[in-house]
């Protein structure tokens, strides 16, 4: 008789927990409805468009380098320039002046005929 009595207890709690599951499944069902899905639009045609014509792209400009702008005081004195006025009328330091005189040196552009005297070639 006990086991009678056993599964009719069982069978009491199965009852009550299926019970206790709807209500929650009830719960979660409220919560949880169901997006709408999106309508899907139909693809509208695409319009053929007519290329705009670019113009003519110009050339790029040069950059005009530290050792340009020195070249260009160097050959307005034809009898050759000192740093101290390659300094004054391009308003580098000293050393810019050196180095891009070595740089004009290098592509024979330039010559010292004498020290501290640059000539165009």
């Amino acid at each position: 008789m006990t086991m009678k009595k056993d599964l009719k207890a069982i069978k009491k709690e199965i009852k009550a927990l299926s019970t206790k599951v709807e209500k929650i499944y009830a719960i979660v069902s409220k919560l949880k409805k169901p997006k709408p899905s999106k309508k899907v639009a139909k693809a509208k045609p695409v319009k053929k468009t007519v290329a705009k014509k670019t113009p003519p792209k110009s050339k790029p400009t040069k950059m005009v380098t530290a050792a340009d702008t020195v070249f260009a005081v160097i050959k307005e004195f034809k009898n050759g320039v000192n740093a101290a006025t390659l300094v004054e009328k391009t308003g580098f330091n000293r050393q810019k002046i050196y180095d891009s005189v070595k740089i004009l040196k290098k592509k024979g552009m330039v010559k010292s005929p004498e020290k501290g005297i640059y000539v165009k070639v």
